[in-house]
């Protein structure tokens, strides 16, 4: 089970202003988590960071969903694209390609931020998910990721994701879940930006 821990204060520099950390959670067995406090109207800007979350089962993938103030079942309506850089530790197959696998029109299914990760004690996925003004009642709600993955067959991918929440209604809880398995270890920080 994912222990929760929240952080009153702390504070770091970054190009877009400074860095409040507000929870840390750490995954243990989970087969989701999901972040209920911490998103309101106090910040303009959130940032997830994931820092080697590691799955249980090989060739999974960790996607998130959206939650609006007051509905349930993380299931909001996503637009959004995909990209990706590969390199193996072979030294074979570099390529850049887009991931329509990982593209939404207008879907409410979870959406995926990384690759294939395996489950070698040498594989995990670090990166950041950025969301943009999620309280406000006006504008849709613009997301950006990008994840570092090693994944099940040794290669090395630079994943880019972005797109929209479509509602107005303000965001106030997210949702990480693997494809397979469960989240075995790693931990997920929250930051509200200056």
């Amino acid at each position: 089970m994912a222990t929760y821990k929240s952080i009153a204060y702390d504070q770091a520099l970054s190009a877009g202003g400074s860095q409040v950390l507000l929870s840390e959670t750490t995954a243990s067995g989970d087969s989701t988590i999901s972040i209920t406090s911490g998103i309101d109207s106090t910040y303009k800007e959130y940032i997830f960071r994931f820092i080697n979350l590691h799955p249980s089962a090989n060739d999974s993938t960790i996607s998130w969903q959206a939650n609006a103030s007051g509905e349930s079942g993380y299931n909001e309506t996503i637009t959004s694209t995909s990209f990706r850089a590969t390199h193996y530790e072979s030294g074979s197959g570099g390529e850049l390609a887009y991931l329509t696998a990982s593209d939404q029109a207008e879907g409410t299914a979870v959406q995926t931020l990384s690759d294939s990760i395996g489950s070698d004690n040498d594989q995990s996925i670090c990166g950041e998910l950025t969301l943009y003004d999620p309280s406000s009642t006006t504008f849709v709600k613009h997301w950006a990721a990008r994840i570092s993955v090693t994944t099940h067959s040794d290669a090395m991918n630079d994943r880019h994701t972005a797109g929209y929440i479509n509602t107005t209604g303000a965001i106030t809880e997210i949702q990480f879940t693997p494809s397979s398995g469960t989240i075995d270890a790693g931990t997920i920080k929250l930051y509200g930006v200056l």
